[in-house]
């Protein structure tokens, strides 16, 4: 499992990094969301790896 929460802001992002987000369920600072490891979700995680942060649980 992994644990990824939005630590910076949306603001400023190209429009693909916040649909990224979008699609990992961040919306607000501070929001968590948990994911099981696979090809997909570490593409995404690559993506907007500057604005999250990944803990593995």
């Amino acid at each position: 499992m992994l644990k990824v929460k939005l630590v910076r802001s949306r603001i400023g992002c190209s429009p693909k990094q916040c649909q990224t987000l979008d699609a990992l369920g961040l919306k607000r600072i501070r929001q968590e969301k948990s994911f099981e490891e696979a090809p997909a979700v570490a593409g995404m995680i690559e993506k907007v790896k500057h604005l999250i942060e990944v803990t593995k649980s």
